[in-house]
């Protein structure tokens, strides 16, 4: 019987991938914390051996008629970004991928009233909301799997939390796996219009779009951090004044495979809370709770990571 021991709502905005004088430059001499919190996720997280399946829920991967899951054995190539090119170009990226996995996830569509379809198509596209965290958290590591789950521009809340309890189960009935979830996607999400935004640049969380917003993101931070899921989705619709996103549509996808509202998973964050062009980025990491992701008497995970602090900016 197949297990998640870890999952995560991870920013992967373009701004990590640049050359560090490149971010320097845009952030006021700084190094934003969003690097330097990937980098201390691999070490404490990534670069253990008790698992060896990363499921990444890509809030740029947008389907139509059904979900998609990648089922090929091995994902390689060049990246350039269609979005911005000047910053993600020809990135070399080669992992293996999951097909056993990929096909059991959609086994489980019709039980959980959805539509959900593997893919084994070489010349499937990939995004960079997957490949710029495997850059830094699976570059390297040989031998980890990397599958990806897209969000379906159709569905609804309900319809995401679906898919995530069909997630659930398909890894549930894959013997032996050990999966890492990521959910990879913003907060808020409103981009300062073109003529303004290389006034806002700098990942001091003074330059979200709102004030509102910013307090929005904040709020919910807060909530990860207390094991309140609940509270996060009972206010989707509070949330969704806000743009976060994809609708928040990752998040939704990784909430249904850990209990929804009953999921009590405790956030540490990685790096300080950061803007991007008026968009909200955060890093939070859930380890499985010794009691189970909804308290109910699950196994512990083999080697949970050490307790951490977030690095803040003075």
């Amino acid at each position: 019987m197949g297990e998640i021991v870890g999952a995560g709502l991870l920013a992967h905005v373009p701004t990590i991938v640049l050359p560090e004088e490149t971010r320097r430059e845009l952030n006021d001499g700084e190094e934003i914390t969003l690097v330097t919190g990937l980098r201390e996720l691999r070490r404490e997280v990534f670069a253990r051996d008790d698992y060896d399946t990363v499921v990444v829920l890509d809030s740029h991967w947008a389907t139509t008629v059904e979900f998609v899951v990648t089922a090929q054995d091995r994902r390689a190539g060049l990246f350039t970004s269609e979005e911005l090119p000047r910053g993600m170009s020809r990135m070399p990226y080669d992992y293996p991928g999951d097909p056993e996995l990929a096909h059991n996830i959609a086994k489980f569509a019709d039980e959980h009233g959805t539509w959900i379809t593997a893919i084994d198509d070489a010349y499937l596209p990939v995004y960079y909301a997957t490949i710029n965290l495997w850059k830094f958290l699976g570059e390297g590591l040989p031998d980890k799997r990397w599958v990806t789950v897209g969000v379906c521009q159709t569905g609804d809340a309900e319809d995401h939390l679906r898919l995530g309890r069909a997630l659930a189960d398909g890894i549930a009935a894959t013997p032996g796996r050990r999966v890492l979830l990521i959910a990879s996607g913003a907060l808020s999400h409103t981009f300062w219009p073109l003529r303004e935004l290389r006034d806002h640049e700098s990942s001091d969380p003074a330059h979200i779009f709102t004030p509102e917003a910013r307090e929005a993101d904040l709020e919910r931070i807060a909530w990860f951090k207390e094991g309140r899921h609940d509270k996060v989705l009972d206010t989707m619709e509070e949330f969704w004044k806000y743009r976060p996103e994809a609708k928040f549509f990752h998040y939704l996808m990784m909430a249904g495979a850990l209990g929804e509202q009953d999921c009590v998973a405790r956030a540490r964050q990685y790096g300080a809370y950061e803007n991007s062009i008026g968009t909200g980025q955060v890093h939070l990491w859930f380890d499985r709770p010794a009691d189970g992701w909804t308290g109910t008497g699950a196994p512990a995970p083999a080697a949970p990571a050490a307790p951490r602090h977030p690095h803040r900016r003075s």
